[in-house]
């Protein structure tokens, strides 16, 4: 399966990475870093329904996506575009992300930052606060009860907001206890990659109304936010569309006021 070799070479890359810089390290840098001054993604979903727009190079799925990657030309015009943050994928194997992006994309948007990767160990969860992370993505398909719960706890101590993305009712059930403020149902089966859109309109009903649920994955048109915010979606998360959009300032408004 597609997500057992990612999971395999994000352990790989960490055991790399932490010969490099070991995770006592990061504990000590991250007590040295200041407070990231971004507005909160999760409180902005109170007053409208919110966009996180993917900076996004290559997918398992889709392949290369953006041969030319001006990432931080990306990153401003969805700055420029109103969008609510701004994902930013640093997983280097299969989507050709890298860490750096988000750091220097972090320094150049005023908008939250999430970090967007296979998260299997709490190495990953102070890179990201290091590297200018406003929110941590926990995928509740790779990880056990205890590591979701620990991973949890320990980015809300780090000041990151959590995004907890499920794909199923029996994920979703594992998910709420971790008391979530926010949930990301995926349409597409990180196992095979298949998509429903329709799929987070459905479990959307399985999860308690005071929790705000983004829409990931397979949205393509305008329209569909409007669906989505009347089956009590509270936001979205976009990536290939705007990455592929000729004027991606223009799509984003015209997907901003389909909710308004």
């Amino acid at each position: 399966m597609i997500l057992d070799d990612l999971v395999a070479a994000t352990t790989a890359r960490i055991q790399r990475e932490k010969k490099l810089i070991s995770l006592a390290t990061l504990q000590q840098q991250v007590a040295e870093v200041h407070p990231v001054n971004k507005p909160s993604f999760i409180a902005s979903l109170d007053d409208h329904f919110g966009i996180i727009a993917e900076v996004k190079k290559a997918s398992p799925s889709k392949g290369l996506i953006a041969k030319d990657f001006p990432f931080l030309g990306i990153a401003r015009e969805y700055t420029k575009a109103g969008v609510d943050a701004i994902s930013v994928l640093t997983e280097p194997d299969y989507f050709k992300g890298d860490l750096e992006f988000m750091h220097e994309i972090a320094q150049v948007t005023s908008k939250a930052v999430l970090r967007k990767d296979f998260v299997i160990d709490p190495y990953m969860i102070y890179q990201a606060k290091i590297h200018g992370a406003s929110l941590v993505l926990l995928i509740v398909a790779i990880l056990s009860d205890q590591q979701l719960h620990d991973y949890y706890q320990l980015a809300t101590e780090l000041g990151l907001e959590v995004l907890v993305e499920c794909h199923d009712e029996s994920e979703i059930k594992r998910a709420l206890a971790v008391q979530p403020k926010l949930i990301g149902v995926n349409n597409r089966d990180l196992r095979d990659f298949t998509v429903d859109i329709h799929h987070s309109e459905q479990l959307r009903e399985k999860i308690p109304t005071h929790i705000k649920v983004l829409a990931e994955s397979g949205i393509t048109q305008a329209a569909q936010l409007k669906e989505l915010k009347q089956h009590g979606l509270n936001g979205v998360l976009i990536g290939e569309t705007f990455m592929r959009a000729p004027d991606r300032q223009a799509i984003i408004q015209q997907y901003k006021e389909a909710v308004l």
